[in-house]
């Protein structure tokens, strides 16, 4: 049994180093004193990491990433919010049907909803002669479609996880429907609600395959931004700026973790 418990943990140790390699590789890279990688590097370095915060493109790719994913975020937790509401203290017909339609988006990969988008914008400027792609809210619309089943799906959990005797307890001294939701329902979501805020972010933050194809100049993100830079030059800046986005996650995710066990909805 032992040596079982020893193969196991060596085996998921294993599975480990596999997944976070890639992203120590980077984080490694990015203070290579050498422009080319070579090993071992002649030294050690921060310029990259300035160079990344002076680069234009990717400081503006950075703004507009930040942007479009604190609109998507606001909009994608209101709405979560409230169709989560809707689905566990509401009597609605079809209940299964629609907490499956807006989960859905989640099966679908990026990349085949930024094409489908992409279709749809054409064809709106072609009958209306509007074209969201053309502006920052047609990629706000992209990735809302990418919050909002994140969002329901941690505040479902969120929501399920609660005791509805309170809820009960409230209505049987007499509070109404509204008083009880505002009173007591909304404030006994805020943890999911934040969770929800934060990995929404993350998810529309770092998105890639979504944007691919919405993206106009002036309106593009940072994962755009670091590809187009890779076009041109190969230097540990991207490796500088991934650290960065790599960070800036990695603080949300745990964030998100303390409020909702991402375990329980990933």
């Amino acid at each position: 049994m032992r040596d079982l418990a020893w193969i196991k943990r060596t085996f998921i140790l294993i599975i480990y180093a596999f997944i976070l390699f890639p992203i120590v590789f980077i984080v490694y890279i990015s203070f290579y004193k050498d422009q080319f990688l070579t090993f071992p590097p002649s030294g050690y370095t921060f310029h990259w990491f300035a160079n990344a915060l002076q680069n234009e493109s990717l400081v503006s790719g950075f703004i507009v990433s930040f942007k479009i994913a604190a609109l998507a975020t606001l909009i994608g937790v209101l709405a979560g919010s409230l169709a989560s509401v809707a689905l566990v203290y509401y009597p609605l017909r079809g209940r299964d049907f629609f907490s499956a339609f807006l989960l859905s988006p989640l099966i679908v990969p990026g990349i085949v909803i930024g094409t489908s988008l992409y279709i749809f914008y054409i064809e709106l400027a072609r009958v209306s002669g509007w074209n969201p792609s053309h502006n920052l809210g047609g990629l706000v619309m992209a990735h809302t479609m990418l919050t909002i089943p994140w969002s329901a799906r941690l505040i479902l959990t969120n929501l399920n996880m609660l005791d509805r005797s309170v809820e009960e307890a409230a209505r049987n001294l007499g509070a109404g429907r509204l008083a009880t939701l505002f009173h007591i329902t909304l404030p006994r979501m805020r943890s999911g609600i934040i969770a929800a805020a934060l990995f929404s972010f993350v998810v529309s933050f770092g998105d890639l395959e979504v944007s691919l194809l919405l993206i106009t100049p002036g309106n593009t993100t940072l994962p755009i931004a670091m590809i187009q830079y890779l076009e041109y030059r190969i230097d540990p800046t991207i490796a500088a700026a991934s650290t960065i986005q790599i960070a800036i996650i990695g603080v949300l995710l745990l964030l998100t973790d303390r409020f909702v066990k991402l375990a329980k909805v990933v």
